[in-house]
């Protein structure tokens, strides 16, 4: 091994020290500092020349010496930006990949730490930057073992697995980082192939280098395709039916109509029944094979989550009014990124959150303007709950905490209700109904 002069380390930039300290075998090396790094890295050094030297004397003996890699070249610029940008996430994704169980539902890990929220992160090795099917953070000698082919189950973190003999987990399955989740768009059900390399010493499973195809397309080709934000789309056109005797449901079926695409939010004084009246109506509509859901409780109380949990849909996400603005935004933004996936690829989803309150005002926007009708696509509807709108809901269903208190029914604010182009999903003739309806509750609360 070349003797490295510290002068010559000190003057490196930090991307290139992170690569000779992977040459040298140097551990934990993303976490240390440049000076500490430098001197790790030349403490490392001395140690494997006089492994060389012990080596040199084995092949003197008639013993065939080890092969030493030769150091990869300096990366490009923009390798070296994603290498620093990414070198805080690497670290977590190994934590976070080689403590998932069989079952692919990743254990609690303290090395994560707060700052790795739910374990969005990308694991070493995995694709981190760049282009979709290369592998930005492949080190030198990690040469894939294999070719993978299989069903991608994702994960509620973000990151997924791939099931080479779906649906059953197996000892072959692979581990997808969620940066490729996200990068190339997947969804529960796709079907990819690409070269897997063997589990590091951090690592329980093997990961997944780069994808190559996306349902027997190329994944360039599909991550090229139009983006979510930019497909076209038109106002809700098809009425969720609810089909409940509930007199409150019954009202907010055709009084305030939520269609497929809607952004509709239930909003209300404290105790008027929000989570009630959600968890109600997302009980009319589960069990639809046409219609996907996704629950977020954000903000929510101990016992409001047990309850949830207790029922169906089952939350993807459940935190409590003690966690964070920013664990409760970033909860709701994986939720809808993985609807907007399935929406752009035809299907409908449904995406519940309870609730808006917990995020900051911007949040909460950009979390009701994910909803879509997507012309020439599917749909994603998000129904929230939360104090009072935000702007630019196409549904609001006020719930009158005077009339839930004394268990009057409906529930319905009707003066303070009200959905954008109810003759679209309801005909001219309800539409007709519902503004004669509108100025009865108008009159009698003069």
């Amino acid at each position: 091994m070349a003797v490295l002069e510290r002068s010559e380390l000190e003057a490196s930039p930090l991307a290139d020290l992170h690569t000779i300290a992977n040459e040298v075998g140097l551990d934990g090396f993303r976490r240390l500092r440049k000076a500490d790094l430098v001197d790790a890295i030349l403490g490392e050094s001395s140690a494997a020349s006089d492994s060389d030297s012990r080596g040199g004397e084995q092949d003197r003996d008639g013993e065939r010496p080890r092969r030493r890699r030769t150091p990869r070249a300096r990366r490009s610029k923009d390798e070296d930006g994603a290498d620093a940008e990414g070198s805080t996430e690497e670290t977590d994704a190994e934590s976070d990949q080689s403590t998932a169980d069989g079952a692919g539902k990743p254990r609690r890990s303290r090395r994560r730490g707060a700052r790795a929220g739910a374990g969005t992160s990308a694991p070493a090795g995995a694709t981190t930057a760049g282009d979709t099917r290369t592998g930005s953070s492949e080190d030198a000698g990690d040469t894939p073992a294999r070719i993978a082919a299989g069903v991608v189950e994702v994960l509620g973190n973000g990151s997924a697995f791939l099931r080479v003999d779906p649906p059953e987990p197996s000892d072959e399955d692979v581990y997808i980082s969620a940066a490729q989740v996200r990068r190339c768009e997947l969804v529960s059900g796709d079907r990819v192939t690409g070269p897997v390399r063997t589990p590091r010493r951090s690592e329980r499973y093997p990961s997944l280098v780069r994808i190559d195809t996306i349902n027997g397309e190329s994944a360039d080709a599909v991550s090229d395709g139009a983006r979510y934000d930019e497909l076209p789309v038109d106002w809700p056109q098809e009425r969720l039916a609810l089909g409940s005797k509930d007199a409150t449901l019954e009202a907010i079926e055709w009084l305030t109509p939520i269609g497929r695409g809607s952004r509709a939010i239930i909003v209300g004084a404290r105790h008027a029944g929000k989570t009630e009246t959600l968890r109600r109506l997302l009980g009319t509509v589960q069990g639809r094979d046409d219609l996907e859901f996704s629950l977020v409780l954000t903000g929510a109380r101990p016992e409001e989550i047990s309850q949830w949990r207790d029922g169906t849909p089952a939350p993807v996400a459940a935190l409590t009014f003690a966690a964070s603005a920013d664990s409760q935004e970033q909860a709701v933004e994986r939720a809808l990124d993985a609807a907007k996936r399935v929406a752009a690829r035809g299907g409908n989803v449904l995406v519940a959150i309870d609730s808006l309150d917990g995020l900051s005002p911007a949040a909460a926007r950009k979390a009701l303007a994910a909803a879509r009708n997507l012309r020439e696509s599917g749909s994603l509807t998000v129904i929230a709950t939360a104090s009072q709108p935000f702007g630019g809901e196409t549904t609001v269903i006020a719930l009158d905490a005077a009339l839930t208190s004394t268990g009057r029914q409906p529930a319905l604010d009707l003066v303070n209700s009200g959905t954008l182009k109810p003759e679209l999903l309801v005909g001219e003739d309800g539409a007709e109904a519902i503004t004669k309806a509108r100025a009865a509750a108008l009159e009698a609360a003069v």
